[in-house]
């Protein structure tokens, strides 16, 4: 059912990325709520009463799907049989996915590690507005190609400035698996201590396999993330360290979720400067002072 044009359309959305697509996208026209805030696992996320609740009274519910929200999957398709809801990352073509390698038919679902692929995701947040509001089809429009244009900006500067990092520098260790469409797209070996999900346990024998991957690379710099237990990354420091080499902390990665709200790295935009500046400079490439645009903290 259409809004009238005086009202904002109330849209809740699972994860700050597509919330963030949607204020993009909806400008004046929406009031947009995140489920999950920042450094929150939407692997592990459960729906609170009040999340329930917002969910059905909601115009528009835009989720990412891709078993992302795993915990929630069967209450947002419940959901979707009687009002709009909209599992915007599932209508990527598959071509473009990588696979699961806990779940047979499942794909990795952090397509956002790659601004071009998530581009298509915003033109899924795109449509699913002029479905529920065709009245603002052009305004929609409108919004959504200035984002695309920030977006490609975004994509330029993340493959410029990772460019600069030394070939035998381009490996990307991490909490668990959020890497590999950043890995894929610009050409850096990733591995995780977890798998995709960070559901999945890391014993004993996963920490030294890649406690060898480091001292046989030389590995100096591995990354802890904002949503994920630095315990796992801690234990390999110190695994190395008992093997006589030194590793350190190059900085912590936004994987699963954004930076605070109202905070430059707060916006999606923002999230992958971020990510791209800290992971060129402590492999050795070549940032710009603060990022892309001057804003980073």
């Amino acid at each position: 059912m259409a809004a009238p044009a005086q009202e904002r359309l109330d849209v809740v959305a699972t994860t700050g990325m597509i919330a963030d697509a949607a204020r993009e996208v909806g400008g004046d026209l929406v009031e947009v709520r995140a489920l999950m805030g920042p450094g929150v696992d939407p692997h592990a996320y459960r729906q609170t009463r009040s999340d329930i609740v917002a969910l059905a009274n909601a115009d528009l519910v835009l989720w990412h799907g891709l078993y992302l929200e795993a915990q929630m999957e069967e209450l947002l398709l419940e959901l979707g049989e009687s009002r709009p809801v909209v599992a915007v990352a599932e209508a990527l073509p598959q071509n473009l996915l990588i696979s699961h390698d806990d779940y047979e038919g499942r794909f990795d679902p952090h397509v956002w590690m790659n601004p071009n692929l998530w581009s298509r995701v915003v033109l899924e947040v795109r449509d699913a507005m002029i479905g529920i509001h065709p009245e603002a089809e052009d305004m929609f429009r409108t919004n959504a190609e200035a984002h695309l244009q920030e977006l490609a900006d975004l994509a330029r500067y993340t493959a410029d400035v990772l460019s600069t990092v030394p070939a035998e520098g381009r490996v990307l260790l991490s909490a668990h698996d959020a890497f590999n469409y950043f890995g894929t797209t610009y050409g850096f070996e990733v591995a995780g201590i977890q798998g995709i999900s960070t559901e999945s346990e890391a014993g004993l024998q996963r920490i030294a396999e890649l406690v060898d991957l480091i001292v046989a690379r030389d590995i100096r710099a591995v990354f802890v993330e904002s949503s994920v237990s630095d315990r796992n990354i801690r234990a390999l420091i110190e695994g190395a360290a008992a093997r006589g080499h030194e590793v350190v902390i190059g900085g912590e990665l936004f994987s699963d979720a954004m930076g605070e709200e109202g905070t430059y790295e707060g916006t999606y935009v923002g999230m992958i400067d971020h990510n791209a500046t800290i992971i060129a400079a402590a492999l050795g490439g070549e940032v710009p002072d603060r990022g892309m645009q001057g804003l980073l903290n």
